[in-house]
């Protein structure tokens, strides 16, 4: 059977006091005061900054999250979260917040056939060292590789692309 399951833990690296969550929880802080690390046994999540869902979100996939620094957090403050019930994404996921040169060094797949671009803008190059035909993506959801104009899911690199003033 498969779990809808989080868990928060109070301190880093999965230690310390932890609060397990199978559902929608609009307030969290009568379970603990902080949250360092983060367990994610099934399910996709969104987890807030602030109850009731508001403030800063993350949405999180299946994963470990050792740190805050890694679901992309600015504290350890995390107040409600919400189970996503209609995923569109499927297959192999890869999570990542800096350029990558060559994506085959990461990830084992060249093909990417959707993206989730959760904040800022991003080119993905069709070789890698940031060759070929380059897509920008700005924030948003790509279900499929076409949706970014490519005629074919092949990505070499990622660059962050740099945000300038008009």
């Amino acid at each position: 059977m498969f779990c809808l399951q989080i868990f928060f833990y109070e301190d880093k690296n999965f230690q310390g006091r932890y609060f397990e969550c199978s559902s929608d929880c609009p307030e969290l802080s009568s379970h603990f005061s902080r949250c360092n690390s983060i367990r994610v046994e099934g399910g996709a999540w969104v987890i807030y900054e602030r109850p009731q869902y508001m403030g800063y979100q993350y949405v999180l996939m299946r994963a470990e999250y050792p740190n805050y620094q890694r679901w992309n957090g600015f504290s350890d403050t995390i107040r409600s979260c919400r189970l996503i019930r209609h995923v569109n994404f499927g297959g192999q996921m890869i999570e990542f917040g800096e350029d990558l040169p060559n994506l085959l060094e990461r990830w084992r797949y060249r093909d990417i056939h959707s993206a989730h671009v959760q904040d800022g803008t991003w080119v993905f190059y069709e070789h890698p060292n940031y060759r070929g035909r380059q897509y920008l993506l700005e924030k948003g959801e790509y279900k499929r590789h076409s949706e970014w104009g490519a005629l074919h899911p092949s990505v070499g690199s990622i660059r962050q692309h740099p945000v300038t003033d008009v």
